[in-house]
């Protein structure tokens, strides 16, 4: 939805209504002069849109439509390519889209604690393509002062939520003075992932076997715990394993459509960007200051053999990369190695990667990924302005592993609840 101001010429039918003899004179010496000048080739007449308003004989009316100003919130916790959907659902029923990220405080009284930080949390909002602004520390539920805050001083005009209900604690809705009055609108909610979904993939994936070297610093009692909840994890395991239906229309929806001018720098950087967090919209940021166009490669679910082999597979990792706002294209299953075939059908002027990256647990062969654009002169090493990591923020989880499996087995039971309940909601 777009809103632009205009000029209208609505004020020279008024004057046509109003003054018809004047009008009509003004009229008819124009067409004289006209003629008179294109005989006389010598003549200057002023153009008339800038001639007739400097008569002071008529009022120029101005028509404008307001832009529509619509509010989003939550938690962003283990930011997923469903919270990016929901946004650009909320964004096209609107023009300026303004996010609200919950408070870690309130984020505890509500669901317990968030696995990312407050900061980390906003760089990955903000790094949204579809973002215009962004109220840090709001509130979880839209309460009376809140609500009066978001219509009178952020100027907002509907508030935004998806169709999977939203409860407090005491189980009343945390929208329900919004849809009191009038200002809420509904978008569908992005089937296949949820952060509690995401938490169940990570414990369920350190249960395993190869936890050992997902972190090499995890206390024997974890690693005991998690040892005798195996059978358990084997048991949920289906309910761990990702719903997601990737679709050619929703990876249309993510795109920029556009492809890098004929002189453009297109600058390449390639990973597994499992688990997308604020590291990964740094690094791409830095990336993509170096150039004109970032082509991002996101390399195959085979090819990752780090911790605990991807979390989130192919196609959902290339729709989270495809949201931040700093990537124009993706290869969607890049190759381990770059080419100078691949430079050249690319026509990649710059190959970068960061000092910050996952230790495989499995050892490569010896070949060099990034032997062509070094040979080429082309390959640049870029610092990282964040130490996170995937394995970092698996940690976390591992390290409160009691609390995020209580938290988990409340939210998976209200999971279970929407989806035997759920009914067919238009929308996209």
């Amino acid at each position: 939805m777009g809103s632009i101001e205009f000029e209208s010429n609505g004020w020279i039918w008024d004057g046509v209504y109003n003054f018809p003899h004047l009008f009509g004179g003004i009229m008819l010496t124009a067409a004289v002069l006209g003629l008179s000048t294109s005989y006389f080739s010598g003549i200057g007449v002023p153009g008339l849109p800038c001639f007739w308003p400097d008569l002071g004989l008529f009022h120029k009316k101005k028509y404008g439509k307001k832009p529509i100003r619509v509010y989003m919130d939550g938690c962003f916790d283990l930011m997923h390519y469903g919270h990016a959907n929901a946004l650009r659902q909320a964004k096209a029923l609107g023009d300026i889209l303004v996010v609200g990220v919950v408070s870690d405080e309130e984020i505890i009284a509500n669901k317990g604690p968030p696995v990312l930080s407050m900061e980390e949390r906003l760089v990955l909002v903000k790094g949204l393509k579809w973002v215009d602004e962004v109220i840090a520390s709001a509130p979880y539920e839209i309460t009376e002062k809140f609500m009066d805050s978001l219509f009178n001083e952020h100027k907002i005009d509907y508030i935004i939520h998806g169709d999977d209900p939203c409860l407090l604690p005491d189980g009343t809705d945390a929208y329900a003075l919004a849809k009191k009055v009038g200002r809420y609108k509904q978008i569908k909610r992005t089937e296949g992932v949820s952060s509690t979904d995401i938490v169940g993939r990570i414990l369920s994936c350190m249960k395993a076997d190869n936890t050992d070297c997902l972190n090499n610093t995890t206390q024997p009692e974890q690693l005991n715990d998690m040892k005798e909840s195996k059978t358990e994890a084997s048991q949920s395991k289906g309910s761990q394993i990702s719903h997601f239906l990737p679709t050619s229309r929703r990876i249309v929806q993510f795109s920029n459509g556009k492809a890098p001018g004929p002189n453009a720098r297109v600058v390449y950087i390639d990973g597994a960007f499992d688990l997308f967090h604020a590291g990964h919209v740094e690094i791409l940021r830095s990336a993509r200051q170096l150039g004109d166009f970032l082509l991002v490669g996101i390399h195959t679910d085979q090819t990752i053999r780090g911790p605990p082999n991807p979390i989130m597979h192919l196609h959902e990792r290339s729709l989270s990369v495809l949201a931040c706002r700093y990537v124009d294209e993706v290869i969607i299953g890049a190759p381990w190695e770059v080419t100078k075939d691949m430079i050249t059908t690319f026509n990649i002027s710059l190959v970068v990667r960061g000092t910050v990256a996952e230790n495989n647990c499995l050892k490569r062969d010896e070949v060099d990924p990034y032997a062509a654009p070094k040979s080429m002169g082309i390959f640049r090493l870029l610092q990282s302005p964040k130490e996170i990591t995937t394995t970092s923020v698996a940690k976390r989880i591992i390290a409160n592993h009691e609390i995020y499996k209580k938290r988990n087995a409340k939210k998976t039971e209200s999971e279970k609840k929407y989806y035997a309940d759920k009914k067919f909601v238009s929308g996209d």
